[in-house]
């Protein structure tokens, strides 16, 4: 067993890293330093504090990370546009990156020899945390007990949890929690359990935290302004706050009209297929409502480029190379565009439904002389699409030639060749 001293843990105050503290302490005999992030989880975090003291931790880090969480992170993913398999609003794999950033940087700060993560050995999460740790911290050391130690089933964890007196919440020891959840300001995201079987349906009770079932939204529509500058929210219904807490303000609205469910089966990055419940209010509606500001602002040729360029930039994201020199040039492209990404989205929300009902923008590239069904009193000259059709058609009218040009020769020399056999004869 290596060496080491001192060990920075992810650590939630849940049984997998309660557990990992205390398997850290035993196995390394190592001093660990805790680190838990204030993410917008929207989770009594004393209780991670009071766990860690129990155990003799004298560091713990709990830090309020909520503004640059959706600042530094959200807000510049949003700007793409993205979607990870058509779907997925990213609301888990966003978050790995800030987080992993804090470690090495306490890490460094506690000169410790090495960091730990709850991930299991299966999933996207221990690549996110891992890849992002070695790109700002190329030479650290990594312990990931899922992939070291023998725990490997939810028995084996209680078996330890109680052989060293780690408090464990009821419906953990009883079997009560059909599925794990990961929640931040984003959105939550609900997997395993009961919820393996894709041919299942999502239980009615104890999912859905954040929004309300459809039939149960409001039977009046609410109509809700959003004001983007350069790209990012900046205010709803002309009230402008920190960006944590109009995300924060788009999940109760969305959440109050049943808005951002999503049942998925995605492909994970290690290879396997996993099924995942996501409900991201907030998100949902803040993604419709940037891709109509752009629709106003953004040149054609820009905005289908960023459309191509999108799904390369989810899979950077969900595969955790969010500090990757490709992520960082992309989002540089991104940001570029977004400078005349200014205006005014007016949405309905209504039974689950994103609706865009306005938007407008002092940068608008929509000319409703040149654009208009009326007399455009010649800001646009009809006569000129002809050639335009004519020339853009060009190609495929000698491609058509040519095709044609093959058939009329071979009929011609059946003809002769019939001719032929038949002097011979």
């Amino acid at each position: 067993m290596e060496k080491i001293s001192k060990v920075v843990l992810a650590y939630s105050g849940g049984l997998d890293t309660s557990v990992i503290l205390k398997w850290l302490q035993d196995t390394y005999g190592c001093e660990v330093i805790t680190f838990t992030a204030d993410i917008g989880q929207g989770e009594e975090l004393e209780p991670a504090r009071e766990k860690a003291r129990m155990f003799g931790v004298k560091k713990i880090y709990i830090e309020d990370l909520r503004e640059e969480f959706v600042r530094d992170f959200v807000f510049p993913m949003f700007r793409a546009n993205t979607v990870y398999e058509g779907e997925y609003l990213l609301g888990t794999s966003i978050a790995r990156p800030l987080i992993a950033k804090r470690l090495v940087e306490i890490a460094r700060r506690e000169n410790a020899d090495a960091i730990s993560h709850g991930a299991t050995g299966k999933g996207n999460d221990q690549v996110r945390f891992e890849l992002g740790a070695y790109a700002l911290m190329p030479n650290v050391k990594i312990i990931a007990p899922w992939r070291e130690w023998d725990l490997l089933s939810r028995d084996k964890l209680l078996a330890y949890a109680d052989a060293h007196g780690i408090p464990v919440d009821f419906k953990k020891r009883k079997g009560g929690a059909p599925f794990s959840m990961d929640a931040n300001l984003l959105h939550i995201s609900y997997e395993g359990g009961i919820l393996e079987d894709p041919a299942a349906e999502p239980p009615a009770k104890g999912m859905w935290r954040l929004t309300v079932p459809v039939e149960k939204a409001p039977g009046k529509p609410e109509d809700v302004e959003l004001e983007f500058r350069a790209g990012d929210l900046v205010a709803i219904n002309g009230r402008r706050m920190k960006a944590h807490e109009l995300l924060a303000e788009l999940n109760r609205l969305g959440g109050k009209h049943g808005v951002g469910r999503l049942d998925l089966v995605e492909n994970r990055y290690v290879g396997m297929k996993s099924r995942g419940c996501y409900e991201t209010p907030g998100g949902t509606i803040l993604l419709r409502a940037h891709r109509a500001i752009e629709s106003l602002t953004l040149d054609r040729e820009v905005a289908h480029l960023k459309d191509e360029l999108m799904p390369r930039y989810a899979s950077i994201v969900y595969n955790g190379y969010w500090w990757s020199p490709e992520r960082r040039a992309l989002q540089v492209l991104i940001d570029h565009t977004q400078a005349s990404v200014n205006g005014t989205v007016t949405v309905r929300l209504y039974k689950g439904n994103v609706i865009v009902v306005s938007r407008k923008s002092p940068d608008s590239l929509f000319d409703e002389r040149i654009s208009t069904f009326e007399d455009d009193q010649g800001a646009y000259n009809q006569a000129d699409a002809g050639g335009f059709i004519k020339l853009n058609a060009l190609r495929m009218r000698i491609a058509a030639n040519k095709a044609a040009a093959p058939r009329k020769k071979t009929a011609a020399t059946g003809r002769r060749a019939r001719k032929a056999g038949k002097s011979e004869g």
